[in-house]
């Protein structure tokens, strides 16, 4: 028998354009399977549903799923000692020249199994599921040669096989140059970053591709390269750009329509006005700026102007934002880069899903999938004004919950 299910007596913030939230206050919402087939107000419910089994949520909120849309949540090992060393004064460009930075969880990656990164990346997993996360990206690049960048995306698809979470993977070969290219970042992306491209490709084992352009990492030309060959395959594209210096690459990831530029604290105006152009939402990661104490900051200003989408993700990774609290990062949209609550809502629901290329969730709609979170509140502001607070009540993946 398919699940037939009617949530009523809540405040549901729908995220649909219109009004702040697209909130319905004494709200309903049927469920019949893992889809929404009708939403609204309680007294205008449809005569066929009034017999369904319902719950009543008692005016509780509920909210499309969270979706954290840029993790590293797979990686070998921890960076606690280089968390130290930077409160001890060295910089994150000195860091990762000293050897340490990405390169150093490289080499706890490539000595781990594929159940060793499974299981360590669980814990992290569980606690994005405990505040109500349905949907999590997955990033590779800490690998950086075939066989464990191919390791990292088999151990990433397998979370959705031991937990209730939807996973979409991108191959991120191109985040740093390993040490067995040093100097030569050219070689590394013709020898190993793209064949290990096209061999995820064909495994089946992601979504999407992405890069880390900047001085020290990728320069756009390279980048280039990496895009050149995703296109001809069809594989979508974002981009780690503007995080450290502006080197143009949130302009060349939205001249190949990206899905998403990331970080973007030096993003200028030209480059916000070709991602308004090429509809590339643009993903703000306040963990990293909070532990790098960064003090520039993302123009969020310019991408109100240009109605550039926000979104908000964890970033959750070793190094620079060891981060698990999605609902954190939306307090810290608000108080760092003063975010408006509403907007860091729509940043980890209705937006986090364009910039993963999804369209069945992220706002609660008749067709979309019924991967929701019921919140012991009733204003959806209080979501982003608690910091270090949880009021999940329930979380609905499919809907089960």
């Amino acid at each position: 028998m398919t699940k037939k299910l009617v949530l009523q007596s809540a405040n549901i913030a729908t995220m649909q354009d219109g009004k702040p939230y697209g909130l319905i206050r004494s709200g309903s919402i049927t469920i019949e399977g893992e889809q929404i087939v009708w939403v609204g107000e309680t007294t205008d419910e449809p005569k066929q549903y009034r017999d369904w089994p319902r719950d009543d949520f008692g005016e509780r909120l509920i909210s499309p799923g969270l979706i954290d849309a840029h993790t590293h949540v797979i990686y070998g090992g921890n960076r606690a000692r280089e968390f130290e060393m930077r409160l001890n004064g060295a910089t994150y460009e000195e860091v990762a020249r000293a050897g340490g930075g990405i390169l150093s969880t490289v080499k706890a990656t490539r000595s781990a199994t594929e159940d060793d990164l499974l299981t360590d990346a669980l814990p992290r997993v569980d606690a994005l599921i405990a505040e109500g996360v349905t949907c999590i990206e997955v990033k590779s690049g800490y690998g950086l040669d075939k066989e464990t960048e191919l390791r990292m995306l088999r151990a990433a698809r397998r979370i959705q096989q031991v937990r209730p979470v939807r996973i979409k993977t991108t191959f991120l070969g191109a985040h740093a140059i390993p040490p067995e290219y040093s100097g030569n970042g050219d070689a590394y992306i013709a020898e190993s970053c793209i064949p290990a491209m096209h061999e995820a490709y064909d495994e089946g084992l992601v979504d999407a591709v992405d890069g880390f352009c900047e001085t020290i990492a990728f320069t756009p030309e390279q980048i280039t390269h990496v895009f050149e060959e995703a296109s001809k395959i069809g594989l979508p594209i974002k981009l780690h750009a503007e995080q450290l210096s502006n080197l143009g690459g949130a302009t060349l990831a939205a001249s190949y329509g990206a899905l998403s530029a990331d970080h973007l604290e030096y993003l200028d105006e030209d480059g916000v006005s070709a991602m308004a152009r090429a509809g590339t939402v643009a993903m703000l990661l306040p963990g990293a700026f909070y532990t790098l104490r960064e003090t520039q900051y993302p123009p969020v200003e310019l991408f109100r102007k240009y109605k550039v989408p926000m979104a908000l993700a964890t970033d959750c990774n070793p190094g620079s934002s060891p981060l698990t609290s999605l609902l954190l990062v939306m307090n810290m949209g608000c108080t760092l880069f003063r975010m408006t609550p509403s907007e860091a809502m729509a940043a980890v629901t209705r937006n986090a899903a364009l910039g993963l290329g999804i369209m069945d969730t992220g706002v609660i709609a008749p067709g979309n999938r019924a991967d929701l979170a019921v919140w012991d509140v009733t204003d959806p502001a209080e979501l982003s004004y608690r910091v270090g607070f949880n009021p999940l009540h329930k979380r609905i993946f499919g809907g089960y919950g």
